[in-house]
Order: structure tokens, then C-alpha cells, then sequence
């Protein structure tokens, strides 16, 4: 998928639109992104195809459906976050950040390190403000997705953390637990300088049995 479909899938998917909403012109599209309206044209009929959106000539552009439900259907999903289901995506989500850390242990570059590096200062720093670390935090594993430079595997994430969003978001409820997170991010980075695969995901995974657990007690809360 284009970087400008993925741009308006984020948009779509962000809950701020409800199903049936005209969308925007494609000028108007194409100035808030910052590019061609042929680039937002060939994006619209990438999201048509995989039934986000529906493109009536004379009429617009609208929104088919719910943001769980605008996902690609092709990945075959149920899409729709029932407890099962997050119990299962929060599980792939682990196994896909793992294989991740693995991979950026030996691709990422120094550039990359420096910005995942970053990214835990940014979350040190938050303090108690929990929606700059909840930022942070998505910040860093966008960018260690994007390390490994495997566009599907990160298009896999991106599925998969739209669908969890909603809960992740609120995940950390506390300055204590944000610690926790902010040590086993910086675990992960050590085991990235020290380009050791096995370390960084290990590292990962036991991040992921941490943060696991607060998105399934989040689930569980409703």
C-alpha cells in the first residue's frame, strides 16, 4: 500500500469519522497531506478496492463502515475486538514485535538507534503526563518497525496495533508502570547498540509479557 493510502488509512481508521461521512475533495485531501491530487486519486482507488471507502462519481467519496471495519479485508480478520479476539491480537502483536527486534538488531541504523534512543528519553520525560508517554512509546516501535525495512511486516503491525489502539492508548495508568515500560524499552536499545539479536529479543519479549498483561486487564475492565 502507497504511503498515501497508509496516510488516509490512519485518518479513516481514527475513529473521528462516522460510517457514511462524505469525505474531503481530493484538493482538499491533497492539501492537508501535502501532495499530488493524482497521489490522492491512485490512494482512493487503492482504499475502494479493499471496501474503505466508496467513490460515487457525481456524488463523493464516503466512508463505508466502522473503524475496526475499514481494515484491508484481505488479511481475513474478524476485525470486530471481542475479548477473544484482542487475546489473540495482543499475542500477535508480541510475536511480530519480537521477530522485529530481532531484525533491527542487525539492520538498524545508527540513525535509527539514535531515534529509538530518543524516543525513551521522551517517555522518561513525560513524568506524570501519561498521553506524551502513551505518544512516545507508539513513536518508538513505529520507528523500530520501520528499522528493518520490511514493508509488510510493518504494514502487518500497523493492522494490528489500528486494531489495539484504542485500548493501548490507555494502558498505562500509572507513573510506576510507566517506569517499568521506560526500563524495558531501554533494554531493548541496549541490545540494538550491542547488535545482539537474541538479546533484543529477548528484551522484547519480556516487554511484551508486561505490556500484554495491562492491555488484557484493560480488555477485561472494559
Amino acid at each position: 500500500m502507497s504511503e498515501v493510502a497508509r496516510r488516509l488509512l490512519d485518518l479513516f481508521t481514527s475513529g473521528s469519522l462516522e460510517p457514511g461521512t462524505r469525505l474531503p475533495s481530493e484538493r482538499q485531501l491533497a492539501s492537508s497531506l501535502a501532495v499530488g491530487r493524482s497521489a490522492v486519486r491512485e490512494a482512493l482507488a487503492a482504499l475502494e478496492i479493499i471496501g474503505i471507502v466508496d467513490v460515487r462519481p457525481g456524488s463523493g467519496t464516503f466512508l463505508r463502515g466502522q473503524a475496526s471495519e475499514l481494515l484491508p479485508q484481505t488479511l481475513r480478520w474478524g476485525l470486530l475486538i471481542g475479548e477473544k479476539n484482542t487475546s489473540e491480537l495482543i499475542e500477535l502483536r508480541a510475536g511480530l514485535e519480537i521477530y522485529v527486534a530481532r531484525l533491527a538488531a542487525t539492520r538498524a541504523s545508527d540513525a535509527a538507534r539514535a531515534s529509538l534512543r530518543a524516543h525513551v528519553q521522551e517517555m522518561r520525560g513525560a513524568g506524570t503526563d501519561l498521553a506524551a508517554f502513551a505518544r512516545a512509546d507508539l513513536s518508538f516501535h513505529l520507528d523500530l518497525a520501520e528499522s528493518v525495512e520490511n514493508a509488510t511486516l510493518h504494514d502487518l503491525l500497523h493492522v494490528v496495533r489500528s486494531l489495539l489502539q484504542v485500548y493501548a492508548d490507555r494502558a498505562v495508568h500509572s507513573r510506576e508502570e510507566a517506569e517499568v515500560a521506560v526500563r524495558e524499552h531501554e533494554a531493548v536499545t541496549d541490545a540494538l547498540d550491542a547488535r545482539d539479536p537474541a538479546a533484543a529479543a529477548s528484551a522484547m519479549a519480556a516487554h511484551m509479557v508486561t505490556a500484554g498483561e495491562r492491555l488484557a486487564r484493560l480488555v477485561e475492565d472494559g
